[in-house]
């Protein structure tokens, strides 16, 4: 019993922090149990914008509703609702998101467009989906007056930038990017088609639900429940002539198999899919059916990734790495001025929820090559594909991850956290 009751206050460690404002957490509860389900959700809604947030929780409890958000990436715990109040707001939530009122045991989807008191254009996908005490809601946060990323503004390093860019200027050919769920990669998928959308191109996108409604692109929300899967909007979009097709997530072999075919017909398609490896995503098409031949013929490359939070200026601890000159040496061609002399940790004494402020992209980005193509052909497994990988050199996740601690930008324990493969010695905030 104490095993598990330490299990478990380790978990809570891990996954929780507190609030950021304490203060603001008490005015958000002030009074809330007079207020309509309606304002409460509004104001909710508004707390977790103004702290960034990317998603709200409300989970059913025995006699409350528990709420919490992902600020970072990480939960934060901000409060509960009565039971009563809470059950108003979820029902609430399920009326303006235009989910079945009568369907409470299986999981359902809806959307709103949140009409924000600061006039931001702000859009909430709901997800909900039955459990022991009731139901539990999720709500992604997407604020569509939000600037889409450039790629300069992602996080590649060393030749990572002018790798993209070569990739982005091929006439056509398969690019995927491969992570797991909340990694960036619709991000990044937005950033490649900032990149291409100069005029010149007729650019499809393919999504469920649509993120971001962009001026001049031919975006198309797939909604199955219609009877149009990916798979039928794919064929259909392949036949408008286009140039770039974006498809939001390879989820079936039909869909994988008529992108690979469209990225071999000259067509530049741009997917995501999940995986947490650059092979195993390979591995993955080949075992939905998709004919080797025709993937090693078309795929340009797979780009892996994941976010980090970056260290907040007024949390941060200079340590001297004199000590220790060979830790930057892998990247060491890629360091300017005093970069590598030094890293960062968060002082003692800030709090966890004010030692980071904001998120960046770690990327490993496997291109092609001959060898690779061979790879694939002869029916290597995930594991010895890797092998010949490390052959070619890849700038991967651990070189990126250096070069991130050298510049300062994170620290040691967040990379150890979001990708742990590091050989670096770790413990530098304590």
């Amino acid at each position: 019993m104490a095993t598990d009751q330490a299990v478990e206050e380790q978990l809570q460690a891990e996954h929780f922090t507190e609030v950021p404002d304490a203060a603001a957490q008490m005015e958000l509860f002030a009074d809330i149990n007079a207020l309509s389900a309606e304002d409460v959700v509004a104001r909710i809604v508004e707390y977790a914008v103004d702290r960034g947030a990317s998603d709200i929780f409300l989970s059913s409890g025995v006699d409350e509703v528990l709420v919490s958000m992902r600020r970072l990436g990480v939960v934060e715990h901000i409060g509960a609702l009565s039971a009563d109040l809470g059950r108003r707001a979820l029902s609430y939530l399920r009326t303006v998101t235009q989910v079945k009122l009568d369907e409470r045991r299986r999981p359902q989807d809806g959307r709103w467009r949140f009409p924000s008191a600061n006039q931001r254009q702000l859009d909430l996908r709901l997800n909900t989906i039955p459990t022991l005490h009731g139901e539990s809601i999720a709500l992604r946060l997407l604020v569509r007056d939000s600037h889409l990323l450039k790629l300069e503004s992602l996080g590649f390093e060393g030749p990572q930038l002018n790798t993209v860019r070569n990739l982005l200027s091929s006439t056509g050919g398969l690019i995927l990017v491969t992570g797991p769920t909340g990694s960036g990669k619709t991000t990044a998928l937005y950033a490649f088609l900032h990149a291409l959308h100069d005029g010149k191109r007729k650019i499809h996108t393919l999504e469920d639900p649509i993120e971001y409604a962009v001026r001049g692109l031919h975006q198309t929300q797939v909604q199955e429940t219609y009877g149009a899967d990916f798979h039928e909007m794919l064929r259909g979009v392949v036949r408008q002539s286009p140039d770039v097709i974006m498809i939001g997530e390879v989820r079936d072999a039909q869909t994988a198999e008529t992108a690979v075919r469209a990225a071999s017909s000259g067509v530049l398609v741009l997917a995501s899919m999940h995986a947490t490896r650059a092979t195993s995503a390979i591995q993955s098409l080949v075992s939905r059916g998709v004919s080797p031949y025709f993937l090693a013929s078309s795929l340009r490359a797979v780009l892996c990734q994941r976010l980090i939070r970056t260290l907040s200026p007024n949390a941060r601890l200079k340590l001297d790495m004199s000590h220790a000159p060979q830790m930057f040496a892998d990247v060491a061609e890629w360091l300017q001025g005093d970069e590598g002399k030094f890293v960062y940790a968060v002082r003692p004494g800030v709090k966890p929820s004010e030692a980071y402020s904001g998120r960046t992209g770690i990327f490993e980005i496997l291109t092609m090559t001959k060898k690779l193509r061979q790879s694939l052909t002869t029916g290597d497994s995930a594991d010895e594909m890797d092998g010949k990988i490390l052959e070619e050199e890849m700038f991967d996740f651990h070189r990126v991850a250096l070069l991130k601690a050298a510049k300062g930008i994170t620290t040691f324990d967040e990379l150890q956290r979001v990708v742990p493969i590091l050989d670096a010695p770790l413990g530098f905030a304590e």
